[in-house]
């Protein structure tokens, strides 16, 4: 059913539209007029001007067309990483990757791709359905802004797959972290380190001090923490006043993270306070974990159109979060699956075009299989 040659010259053509986050304006206007095409109802939201981007999110809506149930959630981000800019596509054996000066953008272009795909599959077949809405987040690799801003009250599904794993297909991610954005700016004093060095109160010495005594990396099995970003000081001769140091906790466990982040805030605390410093410390939750029984009706639904393709379903947990940590928090019992993307965010990033045509079958399933749940 999936037309081979069709769903790779499409997804090589999104892959050479530069989108990455912040700058989707080119690829949103290609897909709203394919989405058109296809007889969907597409309308772009508010959320580009709120999060002052080029572009907002796409919600396309194609009616029920003699089906039962409910509309199923489809959903892909458009925006890539940098280097992201002049993706040159090589086939090789079987393998899309990119010419090694960039990335794929297989995370998420193979998604849309994907949609688009089953989308027209189930138009030519006329499955039945209760109807879809496709929804193409922007901003997603830079926080999930993109969905958090989303005009939720333009999306009538209660349920959601969201195509943005790179487990193989079969793979669906029932369970994400939470996760918290930790910035501190470490407040000492200035003073000329090669005469009065003693006047001055070392900034990046007791933020040396404090990152220390953080625990860092692996916490436990649901926990990690890292301290990604430091920077300050002007000069050599000058005791530096002003740094600044950014990092993350994040867990399946919303308390672990509340504790974690509690523990490096103590430890910049207690540093600034042996030296005579200060600190001002922003704590973000960027997002909310979730987990999805095994019984819920999105989950039987993905396991069965697994099964019923010789796929095997299996569920699994991630430390990355993604645009369905954003859809469950807004209400929407959403799961992301795999489409085996690989090595993302690296030159190194490719897919198997067998993998694209798993996927897309994948998702043709998923839609009849929505008729008997």
């Amino acid at each position: 059913m999936i037309n081979r040659e069709r769903l790779v010259s499409e997804f090589l053509e999104l892959v050479k539209i530069d989108s990455v986050s912040g700058f989707e304006r080119n690829i949103a206007d290609i897909l709203k007029v394919k989405l058109e095409k296809m007889g969907l109802q597409v309308y772009e939201d508010a959320a580009g001007k709120k999060i002052n981007t080029q572009a907002g999110n796409l919600i396309a809506r194609l009616p029920a067309n003699g089906g039962s149930g409910a509309p199923l959630l489809l959903c892909a981000h458009m925006d890539t990483v940098e280097p992201g800019r002049g993706v040159k596509p090589v086939v090789v054996e079987g393998i899309i990757k990119s010419s090694g000066d960039t990335v794929l953008g297989a995370d998420d272009k193979a998604g849309i791709a994907i949609i688009f795909e089953a989308l027209r599959v189930i138009k030519e077949s006329g499955v039945k359905h209760g109807g879809l809405e496709v929804v193409l987040t922007v901003f997603e690799e830079g926080g999930l802004l993109g969905a958090a801003n989303i005009e939720k009250d333009r999306i009538a599904s209660k349920i959601g797959f969201i195509l943005d794993s790179d487990g193989p297909p079969g793979a669906i991610v029932t369970q994400a972290p939470t996760q918290d954005r930790i910035s501190i700016t470490v407040k000492g004093k200035s003073a000329h380190a090669g005469i009065c060095p003693e006047k001055g109160i070392n900034a990046i010495e007791v933020a040396a001090r404090a990152i220390a005594g953080m625990k860092l990396g692996r916490i436990d099995g649901e926990t990690t923490a890292n301290i990604g970003i430091i920077s300050g000081g002007k000069a050599t001769n000058i005791v530096p006043d002003i740094v600044f140091i950014q990092g993350e906790t994040r867990s399946l466990d919303g308390d672990r993270v509340k504790k974690q982040t509690g523990e490096i805030i103590g430890k910049a605390r207690e540093a600034a306070a042996q030296y005579g410093a200060q600190v001002d410390i922003k704590v973000e939750n960027l997002y909310r974990e979730f987990y999805i029984d095994k019984n819920e009706r999105v989950v039987k639904i993905a396991v069965e159109a697994a099964h019923s393709i010789n796929l095997a379903p299996r569920l699994e947990s991630t430390g990355g979060g993604s645009d369905a940590n954003m859809f469950n928090e807004k209400g929407i019992s959403t799961v992301v699956l795999g489409i085996a993307m690989q090595s993302v965010h690296t030159t190194e990033e490719f897919i198997s075009i067998e993998d694209l045509v798993k996927s897309s079958s994948y998702m043709v399933e998923i839609v009849k299989a929505a008729q008997k749940y």
